[in-house]
C-alpha cells in the first residue's frame, strides 16, 4: 500500500511539475521581444496619429459644391427640373397670346446651357474631393492589413516556437517515462 501511495504522490508532483513548466513555457512564448514591443508601440502611435487629421476640414467651396452635388444628383431634382421642362415647353408651343420662348427654344437653351457650364465644374470639383477621401481611406486600409499580417505572422511564430517546445517537453517526459519503465522493469 505504501508503494502505491508513494506512485501516486510522485505522480502528482510530477504532473504539478508539468503544469508549472507549461505554465512558464505559457508566459515566456506570449511575452513580446523588444523588437515586436517596438514594433506595436509604432504602429500604436500610428494610428493614434493618424485618426483625427486624415482629412483636412472642408471649405466653404467644398461644402458647397458638395451640397450642389447632392442636390443635382438626386432623384428630387431631375423630376422638378424635367416637369419645369415640359411645362415650359407646353406653354410656349400652345401660347394664348405670344410665346416668351418660341419655337426651337432659344432661351430654354440658353438656361440649360448656363446651368450646365456652372454644374459641371461643381459636380468635379465634388468628385475630386471624394477621390481625395477615397485615396486617403484605401491608404489607412493598407496600412490596418500591413499590421494585420504583421500580428499574424508574430502569432504563427509564437504558435510555432510553442509546438516545438511542446514537442521538446513531451519528448523529454517521453524519455523520463521510459527510463521509469526501464527500471520498474529491472526492480
Amino acid at each position: 500500500m505504501a508503494t502505491s501511495d508513494d506512485k501516486l504522490a510522485d505522480s502528482a508532483r510530477d504532473i504539478d511539475a508539468g503544469a508549472r513548466t507549461v505554465a512558464a513555457l505559457f508566459d515566456e512564448i506570449t511575452a513580446l521581444s523588444q523588437e515586436d514591443q517596438a514594433l506595436l508601440r509604432d504602429l500604436r502611435k500610428a494610428r493614434a496619429d493618424r485618426a483625427p487629421r486624415d482629412v483636412a476640414p472642408a471649405t466653404l467651396g467644398q461644402r458647397t459644391a458638395d451640397s450642389i452635388a447632392g442636390v443635382v444628383g438626386s432623384w428630387r431634382f431631375i423630376i422638378i427640373q424635367s416637369v419645369l421642362l415640359i411645362a415650359w415647353l407646353i406653354i410656349n408651343i400652345f401660347a394664348w397670346t405670344s410665346a416668351w420662348d418660341p419655337y426651337p427654344f432659344i432661351l430654354l437653351n440658353l438656361m440649360l446651357s448656363f446651368q450646365a457650364a456652372y454644374t459641371a465644374p461643381i459636380l468635379l470639383m465634388s468628385q475630386n474631393r471624394q477621390s481625395e477621401i477615397d485615396r486617403q481611406t484605401q491608404r489607412n486600409d493598407y496600412e490596418v492589413n500591413l499590421k494585420a499580417e504583421l500580428e499574424i505572422e508574430l502569432l504563427h511564430q509564437k504558435i510555432d516556437l510553442l509546438r516545438a517546445r511542446e514537442m521538446e517537453r513531451l519528448m523529454t517526459v517521453i524519455q523520463e517515462l521510459q527510463k521509469d519503465l526501464a527500471a520498474q522493469r529491472q526492480a
